[in-house]
């Protein structure tokens, strides 16, 4: 690259003249050798020098023609990316063909990772809501340090949601899950995970949390559903209940077990509720 940008003042628009020009001079080297010998001691044969001289620019040209044939197939590429999106990548300001390949190049190369960074949203992120789904909660668990990995989890899951789709349409639905998602993700810490787990549930990783802070915590956001609710089913708030199971960065699946099976109990218990999880050694 430190060749190319350094020679590109010789014909900066044309790679062709370029190269002829690097070529001609390299082959010329032993004519003007010879020629400074044959000056400088009066040896020199003009009729078989001007001959080899004119036999090289050929040979030259030659070579030149054939390495023309050889970059066609760059130039076709490097005219099609050209064709591409400009992307503002800073680039070498040469106007030749290996400038605009290496152009076409970033571009697509720039495309391609716009494009797998989308991939990954969406794989990543509810379409709905915009906050992480089942597999992105479950990778911000485990792109964790194993420091982190403690705290929490908290299966929630918002009462009586199916009348809300009964009664008042799909889209009334959506509009409630969407608002209970930003509920959720506005009175969490940075720290915290959130995510729609699947339909009207959704999941919580409370970092570096014990089982009172995580209830207290929960109970804040139920408070404030209550108070300043989202949507409501006969005349009453909208409500959630919640189970919490501790984590010590052990098996996930587990933990989400145990503090589904807290949800359960919440919700039998009347719902709007929040439950935690038995500890393991009452467990039968």
């Amino acid at each position: 690259m430190q060749f190319y940008l350094a020679t590109s003042f010789i014909f900066p628009r044309s790679l062709r003249l370029r190269l002829f020009t690097l070529c001609f001079v390299a082959t010329h080297m032993p004519l003007l050798g010879y020629l400074v010998w044959g000056l400088s001691t009066g040896r020199i044969a003009l009729a078989e020098f001007v001959l080899l001289t004119l036999a090289t620019v050929v040979g030259t040209a030659i070579a030149l023609f054939g390495i023309g044939a050889l970059l066609n197939p760059i130039h076709a590429l490097a005219d099609a990316l050209h064709e591409a999106k400009e992307d503002g990548v800073a680039l070498p300001e040469v106007g030749d063909v290996i400038q605009t390949l290496y152009a076409g190049v970033q571009r697509v190369a720039s495309a391609t990772r716009d494009r797998m960074e989308d991939l990954h949203q969406a794989a990543h992120e509810d379409p709905l809501t915009g906050i992480a789904n089942r597999r992105g909660f479950l990778a911000g668990l485990d792109a964790l340090p194993p420091e982190r990995r403690r705290g929490c989890i908290a299966i929630i899951d918002i009462d009586y949601f199916k009348r809300v789709n009964d009664l008042k349409g799909h889209e009334e639905g959506d509009r409630v899950l969407a608002a209970f998602a930003t509920r959720l993700s506005a009175l969490m810490r940075r720290v915290d995970l959130v995510a729609r787990w699947g339909g009207e549930e959704f999941a919580i990783f409370f970092q570096d949390c014990i089982e009172d802070e995580a209830s207290w915590s929960l109970a804040r956001i139920a408070s404030r559903m209550r108070s300043h609710p989202i949507g409501d089913v006969h005349g009453r708030p909208i409500s959630f209940s919640a189970g919490i199971c501790r984590w010590h960065g052990g098996d996930l699946e587990e933990t989400f077990a145990r503090a589904d099976e807290a949800l359960y109990d919440a919700k039998q218990s009347g719902r709007d509720r929040i439950c935690r999880a038995a500890p393991l050694f009452q467990e039968v």
